[in-house]
């Protein structure tokens, strides 16, 4: 909090240096020391000391009556409540009950300054938020986070504003210097510093009320637990704990033990289909196997191993599956495959052709003879040619294949 002594800082001093500490602590996320957090505590109930020294507010005053220089201020009872809310301390209930007296100090102060809207009031009006339903809690909760992406978002108009502002007047110094009668330009930022103030204000409404409920709940749960420790006692309580945890790591060990006889070393296996097999019991590691590639199972039974009897196994042991094909057959399979395919297709081609020649050659030196036997051979040709060209069209060259292969 620096070298000067708090008493001798004088309040915007005292507050501009606790709010940087609250903005590390709450908006940038950074982790802070709890010396930090203690001393900005400390200087903001200076601060609260000075405002009520000073008499800066009154019961009387409403929001307009505020000059803006004060403004500020009210938002000292917010920080520090925040700020009380993220001290470490051995008695938690103690933390929480001083963060809430301060965030309700709050509210209260801006309910008598017209600050808080009206739906807010509503609800305060009321027993408590176990009087609500589900679906007005739910309302009230997207009413009020819109109300802070509201304010988020005017927040961040003005700041930019501000700093075109900041940096035309700059650029029209340099130029022209300000005349008599142009000061009252100047004024636009008390009152977009006083609009400022006000946003931060709503917004700071919109989060002490969510962190009023989440203290309130952390209330009572610490209470319940401190309750349950009064009636039972720490030792018994502690005993259960332990006594749970040993039930557990045996549970373990047992689960352990049964499972060792599985993961014995064993010779390695190159073929992976074969190792599936192995390890589901289907084959033992010392048969000698063939690459037979049949679809792999995952699942428990692919890690507990032994076969499958029960169609509740058969259903666990799918679970997992990948999600492409798998092959059903080897690369050198794959491979014979299609030579075998191309050779019989290469000697269909040349049988053909070569029947195709000899008919030509055949159909010109042969004598004319009766035409009905003509008329007959070139419709079953035909007829033979257009199965042909069907069954080409039905079966391009490579069907079939391109999803064998690995890179297909």
């Amino acid at each position: 909090m620096g070298e000067l002594n708090m008493d001798d800082m004088p309040l915007p001093a005292l507050f501009e240096q606790a709010r940087k500490v609250h903005f590390t602590a709450t908006e940038s996320g950074n982790e802070i020391d709890q010396e930090e957090v203690k001393k900005a505590c400390r200087a903001l109930e200076k601060c609260d000391e000075m405002i009520s020294k000073l008499g800066l507010f009154s019961t009387n005053e409403t929001k307009e009556d505020i000059s803006t220089t004060n403004l500020k201020y009210i938002m000292v009872p917010y920080y520090l409540g925040e700020l009380t809310e993220k001290v470490a301390h051995d008695d938690r209930i103690q933390i929480v009950k001083a963060a809430q007296a301060k965030l309700k100090e709050f509210v209260s102060f801006c309910e008598a300054m017209e600050l808080v809207p009206e739906e807010e009031l509503e609800v305060s009006r009321q027993d408590g938020p176990k009087s609500n339903s589900m679906a007005d809690r739910r309302a009230q909760k997207i009413a009020r986070f819109k109300r802070q992406r509201a304010a988020e978002s005017k927040l961040l108009e003005i700041k930019e504003r501000k700093e075109r502002r900041g940096r035309s007047t700059r650029a029209s110094a340099l130029s022209t210097p300000i005349e008599a009668g142009d000061e009252d330009v100047l004024d636009d930022d008390g009152e977009e510093e006083r609009e400022a103030w006000f946003t931060s204000i709503s917004l700071a409404l919109c989060k002490a009320f969510d962190l009023l409920e989440m203290l309130k709940k952390e209330e009572e749960m610490l209470l319940a637990f401190k309750e349950r420790q009064s009636k039972e006692g720490d030792k018994e309580f502690y005993q259960e704990v332990l006594d749970d945890r040993a039930q557990r790591a045996e549970a373990w060990h047992r689960n352990a033990a049964a499972r060792v006889q599985y993961s014995k070393p064993a010779q390695p296996i190159t073929c992976a289909t074969f190792a599936q097999d192995v390890l589901e019991g289907r084959a033992s590691v010392s048969q000698m196997h063939e690459h037979k590639h049949q679809p792999l199972i995952f699942g428990p039974a692919s890690l507990v191993g032994g076969s499958i009897t029960s169609e509740r196994e058969r259903m666990a042991a799918q679970v997992f599956q990948p999600s492409h094909r798998l092959p059903t057959m080897s690369i050198e399979e794959a491979g014979l495959k299609e030579m075998e395919i191309m050779n019989k297709w290469q000697e269909r081609n040349v049988k053909l052709m070569e029947e195709a020649n000899s008919s030509w050659y055949n159909d010109s030196e042969k004598p004319p003879g009766p035409p009905q036997e003509d008329d007959e051979d070139d419709d079953a040709a035909q007829d033979k040619a257009r199965a042909w060209d069907d069954w080409k069209d039905d079966n391009p060259r490579g069907a079939g294949n391109k999803k064998l292969t690995p890179c297909g």
